[in-house]
């Protein structure tokens, strides 16, 4: 099973919250993902992975649910935030697995550390020309800020789906076509998500992967073995001729298919040893449980104080506040927020309903439940279908209906009589970002509202 954690990571008095997932047993296998992803991506591949290591996946600062670096990173930042995450979870050393970007920042953190790795497997290792990087310039990581009317949306959805067709995403020509075209609104949702969650901080991390030094460590430099590998139709498969020389213990090799690129990346980290890891270290104010019931069994997300004697459950379509000085402990109900989702449909009787949440009041050892009042309206009008589509109609749909909810109620009923007054602050696109991600990850909103109704 994957579990999910939050570590406090300390740096010069600035304290940063990670997040990260885990898997299996063994020796530590820190894994770092692409940008502009998050640890996630990797979910497929620790649970293959998980009998052979402690897989370990964080979400690298400014991605997934982790905290961004202050002021203007650049790589060398990026490498060393990466060894103080390892400290703080208490790893002396461990091998390491990355893929392009996440590569990118690995092989910088070896040059800089390299006694805390003793293997590191790198997906696909970019050695940009001086042409390439004239190319991208500033075209390739645009600011990303939420509009009032949604218009990032229309332009992040297209960005993410050709990006698939075209590299560098923005080359629409037949040079600079790919070979791996698709169209799947499943897989292209997958990306924006995780950039509606990094927002503009995407700019610095990619940006800083970017610019970094292209240097692999020299011929002769004290460094643990890596391999590097890549696969047809991946755009960095190429540079393996680029790399030049190498230590001794390293080496690179072109593959035919993504399934062999992991099957070598396994058998090279498993060449070399490394000690067990012992418990992991995680924050006391927000996590995961794990619940299981009849239709549920996966993780709860939680924040807030644990010695609270009430647990906060949200509104259908909502999810846990951030938490600041008022000293609740709060949920995101399976199907919202950063909760896993029911098996099958969400259920539309109380019973189901009260047995999550009483077996999370159970683990969380509170006294008393607290409910947010019921949305007025029709659940069947309130929560329409936001199943992602071919062409992103979902996402404005999603940003339509949050505005909207400012100034109705209920939100469908546009009308004179249904009007009610509103701060317009609740109109900033900031805030409005933050209730989409929420509307968009209510994936049992309906069910939800239904079953309250029968409470």
């Amino acid at each position: 099973m994957i579990t999910r954690h939050f570590i406090d990571v300390d740096t010069n008095g600035n304290k940063r919250r990670v997040h990260y997932r885990l898997a299996g047993k063994g020796p530590p296998l820190l894994m770092v993902h692409q940008s502009p992803r998050s640890s996630k991506e990797y979910e497929p591949l620790m649970q293959k992975w998980a009998n052979h290591f402690t897989c370990i996946a964080p979400d690298t600062p400014g991605f997934g649910q982790s905290d961004a670096l202050s002021g203007k990173p650049e790589i060398n930042e990026y490498a060393d935030a990466l060894i103080e995450l390892v400290d703080a979870l208490g790893i002396e050393k461990c091998a390491a697995y990355g893929f392009h970007s996440g590569g990118i920042i690995l092989v910088t953190a070896v040059k800089r550390h390299a006694n805390r790795f003793t293997a590191l497997a790198i997906g696909g290792y970019a050695i940009w020309t001086p042409e390439e990087m004239n190319l991208f310039s500033d075209k390739y990581l645009p600011e990303f800020h939420p509009s009032q009317y949604g218009e990032h949306l229309a332009w992040l959805w297209n960005r993410i789906l050709e990006q698939s067709w075209f590299f560098p995403w923005f080359a629409t020509d037949d040079e600079h076509r790919l070979s791996v075209a698709n169209d799947d609104p499943l897989r292209v949702d997958a990306v924006v998500r995780e950039m509606l969650d990094a927002g503009n901080a995407y700019q610095s991390g990619y940006g800083a992967v970017l610019r970094a030094p292209r240097d692999i460590p020299a011929a002769d430099a004290p460094v643990p073995p890596c391999l590097i590998s890549a696969y047809d139709g991946d755009p960095l498969q190429e540079h393996i001729d680029r790399l030049g020389a190498m230590p001794p213990s390293w080496s690179a090799r072109k593959v035919a298919t993504p399934d062999e690129h992991q099957a070598a990346s396994l058998e090279h980290l498993l060449a070399t040893e490394t000690e067990l890891v012992t418990a992991l270290q995680e924050t006391a104010d927000e996590g995961f449980i794990a619940v299981e019931i009849e239709n549920f069994n996966g993780l709860i997300h939680w924040r807030g104080n644990r010695a609270a004697s009430t647990l906060s459950v949200h509104a259908p379509g909502k999810a846990a506040p951030k938490c600041g000085d008022d000293d609740g402990l709060y949920i995101d109900l399976a199907g919202h927020g950063l909760s896993d989702d029911w098996m099958g449909e969400a259920p539309t009787d109380w019973a189901s309903w009260s047995k999550l949440i009483t077996a999370c009041a159970t683990q969380l050892d509170v006294d008393r439940i607290d409910y947010e009042p019921l949305p007025v309206g029709d659940a069947k009008l309130l929560y329409p279908d936001l199943s992602p589509d071919r062409f992103g109609n979902y996402l404005t749909k999603a940003w339509q209906i949050v505005r909207a909810t400012v100034m109705f109620e209920p939100w469908y009923e546009a009308a004179t009589a249904h009007a009610i007054s509103f701060d317009p602050d609740q109109l900033r696109p900031d805030i409005l970002a933050e209730r989409h991600l929420e509307r968009l990850n209510a994936r049992a909103a309906k069910a939800y509202h239904i079953a309250l109704q029968t409470r």
